[in-house]
């Protein structure tokens, strides 16, 4: 295949065979080879493309045999195509040092190109959090602007398409409300999923306030304080110094310590019991705590 034309063109069969987006395609589609630097982002694209161990696969694979499977873009208004599925292959692309990426060009509305492009990513292994709450809001989105359909029936097709449930979609919509650095705080795994939705209806100052309690004393929250939160920002009781005071409760200390028997020995006769030392050793330290 030609690499360096930007627009050959080469017959393969339907991909919707291939790549299953549940576009019905009647006959068969012309592949073409795009410029990489006329294939853009996809506005609002939630997935990151990252330099990663599982993207230099990639960038392996496509050095050895191309890519095998085309990507999917639509014309732009303002000239080019924006990129539908397909970023990372671009990426990989561009990372080999090619100049043109196969692509399928086809003249999707804004919520069939949303939709597409979310299918064709959301089943991935390693999608964060954050990404997760920004296509399944985008999605969710661009099902209700095609059609009537009720929240919950909506929630139950994003669920089913995802293999989770109605319930759990949810959740992760209302993630997506939160702020880009509690996002990533959440992808870090230092706010937990539960925690995260209770945040996630927060107004914008309560979120920035617990973003600074975090950053400044590495505060853990639990679901009881995020609730807790949630609670007092519902009845508008929420200020700046009481987060802080909700997540800076100190927290006990977990000790462990460990005395090795042949040190404590040492200190008493051979005719002393585990019994008679436990007691002197107990006794020693009430007469210490009472110094202190």
């Amino acid at each position: 295949m030609n690499k360096t034309g930007s627009a050959a063109k080469v017959k393969l069969n339907s991909f919707d065979d291939l790549f299953g987006d549940g576009q019905p395609q009647a006959g068969i589609e012309q592949v073409q080879e795009i410029a990489l630097s006329e294939l853009h982002e996809f506005k609002g694209h939630p997935f990151k493309v990252l330099d990663d161990e599982k993207m230099q696969e990639t960038v392996e694979s496509v050095r050895e045999h191309g890519v095998l499977m085309p990507g999917i873009a639509r014309p732009r208004a303002e000239g080019g195509y924006e990129i539908i599925a397909g970023h990372r292959r671009r990426h990989a692309c561009e990372a080999v040092g090619l100049e043109t990426m196969p692509m399928f060009i086809r003249n999707y509305t804004d919520d069939e190109a949303t939709i597409i492009m979310v299918d064709s990513n959301i089943q991935r292994e390693d999608i964060l959090p954050s990404e997760k709450a920004k296509a399944y809001r985008m999605k969710y989105d661009a099902m209700k602007h095609q059609g009537s359909r009720t929240g919950g029936l909506t929630l139950e097709e994003l669920g089913e398409t995802a293999g989770e449930s109605a319930k759990t979609v949810q959740r992760y919509i209302w993630i997506s409300r939160l702020s880009e650095p509690l996002l990533d705080m959440v992808d870090l795994g230092k706010i937990g999923i539960m925690q995260a939705v209770d945040i996630s209806f927060l107004s914008e100052d309560a979120q920035q306030w617990v973003l600074i309690t975090i950053q400044d004393t590495n505060a853990v929250i639990s679901k009881q304080q995020s609730a807790m939160l949630k609670e007092s920002d519902k009845k508008g009781e929420l200020t700046f110094p009481m987060v802080r005071m909700l997540l800076e409760k100190e927290k006990p200390v977990e000790r462990k310590v460990v005395i090795k028997t042949e040190r404590i020995n040492s200190y008493f006769p051979d005719t002393y019991s585990t019994e008679d030392i436990e007691k002197i050793i107990f006794q020693l330290l009430d007469n210490w705590k009472n110094t202190q």
